[in-house]
């Protein structure tokens, strides 16, 4: 069942990457760089989270680091 889940990950980055192509050949070499490495990070967290449903997301850790100031409000 994970497998189907990576493999739709996969499916989707291709998609997003192939509705983008025409705009990334008129862009820099920043421009790509930047949209390859997001993409990249994306998809290593959404495999992540396939594989290790438990593990927590950001809204968790916003709320961990938050909590400390609590006693100031």
């Amino acid at each position: 069942m994970k497998v189907l889940g990576i493999l739709g990950i996969i499916v989707i980055l291709l998609f997003i990457f192939l509705i983008q192509r025409p705009g990334l050949k008129r862009s820099g070499k920043r421009e790509k760089i930047a949209f390859f490495s997001i993409m990249m990070v994306n998809g290593v967290l959404a495999v992540l989270l396939v594989i290790f449903p438990e593990m927590p997301g950001p809204g968790q850790m916003i709320d961990f680091l938050y909590k400390s100031f609590k006693p100031f409000w």
